[in-house]
Order: C-alpha cells, then sequence, then structure tokens
C-alpha cells in the first residue's frame, strides 16, 4: 500500500512507462488467448512468460506473492468442489478411466480427473502475473483515464479505480476492528480460543466492517456529487500522456492475442490435452 492509497508500488521498469489503457488491452488479450486452450504445456509457457514479465517489472516478492497464494487456495477449494461433485468428469473429457482412489466408499476419483484439475488451476493462475502487472504497475492518478481511453465510460473507468484504490483500506479497517475487539478481550489469536470461536470472532468483525464501508461510501459519494460528478458526457484528464512506440508494439501484440483467441475458440475451442 502506498502514501496515496492505492496498490501502485513506484519502480524504473518499461511496465511502468507503458500507459494503463495498453495495459488493459494487454490483460483482456491474455485473458482470452488462454481461454483459448486446456493444455497444460502451454499454461506452463504462459505462466513462465507472465513470471518472466513480473520480474522485468521489478515488483517486490513480498506484494505478489500474497495473491499467488490466495488464488492457489481458491482453486484447490474449486477443485476438490469439482472432484466432489463429478469425480469421473476427466475420464468423460479424454474417453479413458484409470480408477485412483474412491472416497467414501461411493466416489471413484480418476486419475484423468486430477490432472483435469490440476490443468484448471494452472490456467486460472496463469491470469494473474499480468494482473498484478495491470493493478500494481499503473498510477492511480492515470488509472481510470487509462480505462477511459480504451472507449469505457469515466463513469465505470472511476468506480473500478475507487474500488481498487479501496482495498488497501478495507485491509487497513479490518486491522482497526480487530486491534480494538481484542483490546475489549475479543480473542483472534491461537492459543487465546478454540478454532472454532475464532472464527466466530473473525464473522463478527463483518457486520462493523460493513458500516465503516457503507459509511466511507456514503462520503465519497457525496463528494463527488458537490464537484457535479457524471454532469457531463465527457471529460477531460490532467494525467494523460501520448502512446510511445513501446505503447504501440504491446498494443499490436495484445490485439493479436485477442484475435488468435477468439479465433482458436471459434474455431476448434478448448479442447482438453491429456498425453496419457
Amino acid at each position: 500500500m502506498t502514501k496515496s492509497g492505492s496498490l501502485y508500488i513506484e519502480r524504473d521498469s518499461v511496465f511502468h512507462q507503458m500507459d494503463g489503457s495498453i495495459k488493459l488491452l494487454m490483460l483482456v488479450g491474455w485473458t482470452a488467448f488462454v481461454f483459448a486452450f486446456m493444455d497444460i504445456r502451454i499454461f506452463a509457457a504462459i505462466l513462465v512468460l507472465g513470471l518472466i514479465m513480473l520480474k522485468v517489472s521489478k515488483l517486490p516478492n513480498k506484494a505478489i506473492w500474497p495473491f499467488f497464494v490466495f488464488i492457489i487456495v481458491f482453486t484447490i477449494f474449486n477443485s476438490a468442489f469439482l472432484v466432489a461433485v463429478t469425480p469421473a468428469y476427466g475420464s468423460k473429457l479424454t474417453g479413458t478411466y484409470t480408477e485412483l482412489f474412491t472416497l467414501f466408499g461411493v466416489y471413484t476419483v480418476t486419475f484423468e480427473t486430477i490432472f483435469y484439475c490440476i490443468t484448471l488451476t494452472l490456467k486460472y493462475i496463469c491470469i494473474l502475473p499480468i494482473t498484478i502487472l495491470f493493478v500494481f504497475t499503473t498510477h492511480p492518478s492515470s488509472f481510470a483515464g487509462s480505462i477511459n481511453r480504451l472507449g469505457i465510460s469515466y463513469k465505470v473507468a472511476y468506480a473500478v479505480s475507487i474500488a481498487l484504490r479501496y482495498i488497501p483500506d478495507v485491509k487497513a479497517e479490518v486491522d482497526h476492528i480487530i486491534a480494538a475487539q481484542e483490546a475489549r478481550g475479543v480473542a483472534f489469536k491461537k492459543g487465546d480460543a478454540g478454532a472454532f470461536v475464532r472464527l466466530k470472532n473473525y464473522g463478527n468483525v463483518m457486520i462493523p466492517l460493513l458500516m465503516s464501508s457503507f459509511s466511507r461510501i456514503e462520503s465519497v459519494s457525496n463528494a463527488m456529487d458537490l464537484r457535479g460528478f457524471g454532469k457531463g458526457k465527457k471529460r477531460t484528464w490532467y494525467h494523460r500522456k501520448p502512446l510511445s512506440t513501446m505503447d504501440f508494439i504491446f498494443a499490436v501484440l495484445s490485439v493479436a492475442a485477442l484475435l488468435a483467441g477468439i479465433g482458436i475458440k471459434a474455431g476448434v475451442g478448448a479442447v482438453f490435452w491429456y498425453p496419457f
């Protein structure tokens, strides 16, 4: 979190110098290309490319790895749900049936389904590097203007910008609420109470968090109304610079990836690759 209250991290890299609209176009093209496949080989190559781009961006590991942990945990739960609901889904796609183990004597999980879950997990993780680049390397002052440059309404652009700016505020508010509750003797740490009690206490944080969030939203909305936000159909931007040669190169690559993704998806579809 920076002094401006955003996720932006100041560094001297090619991605920090790029226009935000081009990075958003990269995100769209990258996502479309990833979703055109269901091939773990392609996902591995894309993920390596994404990690190289993160390295070039010079973003600190401690800032980006929590997002990887979050998406990995999310995909594990997603895969567990998939296995619980359709334990032989992978076998339906491949036409082969390799029994791996049986759950509760009822569900027989196949190796093909586990391989499908691993492929799906890698697919979601592939989108994370370009998302991190877009969020962490785009200055908050030019964020909304960059989105608006692609033809998106400035009202929508501002809503996205404010939502991203509010993430660090939510985290800080949660810390304040937990500190206040701990001062009143409510247990949140391991050893102070059992896991169920601590989980219940964390659930009780939601109500004051929602109340403070609604109050902040009302304050921001009133401030924007007082400044006449939304009166005109268009608006000018203080932070907007001409596109550079590098911007045009990445724009062309992004459009090519977007068209390739749409073409492959419409042509052969996302065919699940299974080597065994």
